[in-house]
C-alpha cells in the first residue's frame, strides 16, 4: 500500500515525506496498542498531508515577504521593517487584520456558488503541489503523467472564477470572473504546447524523468530558450501576476471578481495566488531549469534557489511593467504566443530526429 510513494527513478534514496509521516504513525499506533495496517497508512496520508502543507505555507509566507522586500528595493524604499525583525511579521499583522474583518454575502448573491468557489480554488492550488516533486528524497506522489495532471488540476480554476463572479452578484466581479477565464484558457493552450516539447526531448511526462533527463545532457532552457520564454509569459498571466491581472484591475473593475470577499475570504484568495505563483515556478525549475540538480549542496536546497531565483523574475516583471489592457492580453496570446509554441515543437522535434537528444 505504499506505491504511492515508491521512487519511479530507480534510485534507493528515502522519501522523506513517506518516511517521517509513517515513523510518526506508527510510534502512535505503538502507543495506543493499535495494530492495523489500513489505519496506520490513513495516518500516514495523513499526516504526511499536513507536513506538505506547512511546507507549502512556510514557502508562501516567505514569498510575500521576499516579494514586498524585493519591490521595496525596486521602488527604492525598504518595504516592511517595523513590525518583527526586518519587517518579517508584517505578514501575521496583515493576515490577523484579514481574521477579524466582517464575512458578507452580498444581497441576491447565489450562496451555494459564492462560497463553494473558495474551497474549490483552494484545494485544486494546494493539489497541484502533491503532484510536484521537490527532491528525488522529498514528493507525496510521483505519477507518470504528473506534469500533465498538474496542468489539469491548473485549469480547474478558470471555472470556478466565472462562478464566483457570477455568484456575486456584482457587474465588476462578473466581468472581472470573464475576464479571467478568456485569459487563463489564452494562456494555457500555448503553455501546454510548450510543454510538449519538453515530452518530446525528454520522452517522458514524469518530473523526476525529466529532471534526470536533464542532468545527464542539458538543461532544456539552452535548447529551447524560446519554449523557456513562452511558457514564463505564459505562467505569469496563468497565475494573474502583474502585467497579466486584468481580471482583478482595480482602476476599472474594483477587484474584479473578487471584489464582494472580504475578510479571511479574501485572503485565502490571495494567499492561493502565491501558492499557484510557488507551483509555476517549482514546475518550470523542473522542466527547464534542471530541477534539484547541482554541484555540492543537497538536491532539495538547489530546488529553492531555483524556485526563488525564478520568483525574483516574477517579482521584476511586476515591478518593472504597467498593466496590459485585456485585448493586448489576449491578442499575445493568441497571436504570438501560439505561432511560437509551435515554432518551439518544431525544434524540439528536429533536435530528437537529429540524435542530439536519445
Amino acid at each position: 500500500m505504499t506505491c504511492a510513494w515508491a521512487s519511479r527513478t530507480g534510485d534507493t534514496l528515502i522519501n522523506y515525506l513517506y518516511y517521517i509521516p509513517n515513523t510518526i504513525a506508527t510510534a502512535i499506533l505503538s502507543l495506543l496498542h493499535i495494530n492495523l495496517p489500513q489505519l496506520n497508512y490513513l495516518l500516514t496520508w495523513v499526516i504526511a498531508s499536513v507536513m506538505l502543507i506547512i511546507v507549502i505555507m512556510v514557502n508562501v509566507i516567505i514569498f510575500i515577504y521576499v516579494e514586498r522586500k524585493e519591490l521595496g528595493r525596486f521602488m527604492d524604499r525598504r518595504g516592511p521593517f517595523v513590525v518583527g525583525p526586518a519587517g518579517f511579521f508584517q505578514n501575521f499583522a496583515d493576515a490577523f487584520k484579514f481574521l477579524i474583518k466582517e464575512m458578507i454575502l452580498p444581497e441576491n448573491a447565489d450562496a451555494l456558488g459564492f462560497n463553494s468557489t473558495l474551497v474549490i480554488i483552494v484545494a485544486s492550488s494546494l493539489m497541484i503541489m502533491t503532484v510536484v516533486p521537490q527532491a528525488p528524497d522529498f514528493f507525496y506522489t510521483n505519477p507518470d503523467l504528473g506534469l500533465l495532471l498538474a496542468f489539469a488540476i491548473f485549469a480547474i480554476e478558470p471555472f470556478a472564477v466565472v462562478i464566483a463572479g457570477w455568484a456575486s452578484n456584482n457587474k465588476y466581479s462578473l466581468l472581472g470572473g470573464f475576464r479571467s477565464t478568456a485569459q487563463m484558457m489564452s494562456y494555457e493552450v500555448p503553455m501546454l504546447i510548450t510543454i510538449i516539447s519538453v515530452v518530446i526531448l525528454a520522452g517522458s511526462f514524469n518530473f523526476s524523468t525529466i529532471v534526470n533527463f536533464q542532468s545527464s545532457h542539458v538543461w532544456f532552457v539552452i535548447p529551447l530558450i524560446l519554449g523557456f520564454i513562452v511558457f514564463l509569459i505564459a505562467i505569469v498571466a496563468e497565475i494573474e501576476r502583474i502585467p497579466f491581472d486584468t481580471p482583478d484591475a482595480e482602476a476599472e473593475l474594483v477587484h474584479g471578481w473578487m471584489t464582494e470577499y472580504a475578510g479571511i475570504k479574501f485572503a485565502l484568495f490571495q494567499l492561493t495566488s502565491y501558492v499557484r505563483t510557488f507551483a509555476g515556478a517549482a514546475i518550470m525549475v523542473l522542466i527547464f531549469l534542471g530541477g534539484w540538480t547541482g554541484p555540492f549542496l543537497p538536491p532539495i536546497v538547489w530546488f529553492y534557489i531555483k524556485v526563488y531565483a525564478v520568483f525574483t523574475l516574477f517579482v521584476w516583471l511586476r515591478a518593472s511593467l504597467p498593466r496590459v489592457r485585456i485585448d493586448q492580453v489576449l491578442n499575445i496570446g493568441w497571436r504570438s504566443l501560439l505561432p511560437l509554441s509551435l515554432f518551439n515543437i518544431v525544434i524540439a522535434a528536429l533536435l530528437r530526429i537529429s540524435g542530439v537528444f536519445h
